[in-house]
């Protein structure tokens, strides 16, 4: 079902490992600002594949985040039969656990997806952040309401985001070290998966239906059923992405999850390259490190100063660069940051997107249509 080139493993590998050796490099500040980066961009990826891939807009990515965030807090917390809920189960366990009931939320709320499109969908979707918003402020057991609730520690073994005394070939591990490796780790799968998925006969289904939605659908495309996989997709990284947020920040508030952070992901993927892999990596890191940078650095450039201070302050200076970032991309450069790195890529490793460019375009020798209908022209669109 799934293909992925030798030279992309290779580039992911390359990556992988570059990223492992850089904590020995980093002080903490930069650890702690690529673990919030790194779990931003798996929730960039699934907003890209619904996005960028299958042409659905959603604004309601924060809810599957927070769906994800709160569900880890539930399943690991204390059952200690008070006021708040918890399972007591191992934290380990929790983040695939949370992962499958956003995935599962994502699944009841797919229809969405198959009926209305568009700006509709954004509009449908947008929806949800003001509901899951109240929610949060009302189940007060779960959520913790106002105030917000402690989000458990991960435990791997002896090590723990609370911080451990382990040291692993003499590099000592401590809570950033620590939740540096689990979220690039975590990121680097979730890359390989997507990008394998794109470049499989769901994928080309995906990018059909994005193109062509009437000429796939003659060809057997179940475009209803696609879109379905793409969202309930989309919301389990999403889960994902706000399980490892909540592990992070170490408390989750209603707050957070609010139409700023939806507005942030649609710059992460916009910016970074709407239907890249890589685009959503580089745009989530873009969008999440440049206020951090700002914030600590902002006394050092000219007509920026720090929160409460003198000159602009960096939050309004980072709203400003994102907004004219989305303007300068969308004008001159449309696929984004990925774009503008490949033409520093030698040509020999270049490989445009993640996946077959479009529906119509070859791949294999093969336009992208006739390979979803084969084996017979008139049979219906099924997974290998």
């Amino acid at each position: 079902m799934f293909k992925l080139g030798n030279r992309r493993w290779i580039l992911w590998a390359i990556l992988g490992l570059i990223g492992l050796g850089l904590p020995s490099l980093l002080g903490s500040f930069w650890l702690q600002l690529g673990s919030l980066a790194f779990a931003a961009a798996i929730g960039a990826i699934g907003l890209m594949l619904l996005f960028g891939r299958v042409g659905q807009l959603s604004l309601g990515h924060p809810f599957f985040l927070a769906i994800g965030a709160y569900s880890y807090v539930w399943i690991a917390s204390p059952a200690d039969g008070g006021d708040s809920w918890g399972l007591g189960w191992p934290s380990l366990a929790a983040i695939p656990i949370a992962v499958v009931v956003t995935a599962l939320a994502g699944l009841l709320l797919s229809p969405l997806s198959s009926r209305v499109r568009g700006l509709s969908l954004g509009l449908a979707t947008l929806s949800l952040i003001f509901i899951g918003i109240w929610l949060f402020y009302t189940l007060e057991p779960l959520t913790g309401g106002y105030n917000g609730r402690n989000a458990p520690a991960l435990t791997i073994g002896p090590l723990s985001s609370q911080g451990s005394n382990v040291a692993i070939l003499g590099l000592p591990i401590g809570r950033t070290e620590f939740l540096w490796y689990v979220t690039l780790i975590l990121l680097v799968l979730v890359a390989l998966f997507t990008s394998s998925l794109l470049n499989s006969r769901v994928g080309r289904a995906f990018a059909a239906i994005r193109d062509a939605e009437v000429h796939a659908s003659a060809l057997g495309v179940e475009a209803a059923r696609y879109r379905a996989i793409a969202f309930t997709l989309s919301s389990a990284y999403a889960g994902l992405g706000g399980a490892l947020l909540a592990i992070i920040i170490q408390r989750v508030v209603p707050d957070y999850w609010g139409l700023s952070l939806s507005l942030g992901y649609l710059a992460m993927v916009v910016i970074g390259g709407m239907r890249s892999v890589v685009g959503a990596v580089l745009g989530a890191v873009f969008v999440t490190a440049l206020p951090a940078v700002l914030q600590r650095y902002g006394e050092s450039i000219p007509f920026v100063g720090s929160a409460g201070g003198t000159g602009i302050g960096p939050s309004v200076v980072a709203q400003v660069l994102y907004g004219a970032s989305v303007i300068v991309i969308l004008i001159f450069e449309p696929e984004g940051l990925v774009r503008i790195f490949a033409r520093l890529v030698p040509r020999r490793f270049r490989r445009h997107n993640d996946a077959p460019p479009t529906a119509i375009e070859p791949v294999d020798g093969e336009p992208a249509v006739s390979q979803l209908t084969a084996g017979h022209p008139s049979a219906p669109l099924a997974p290998e």
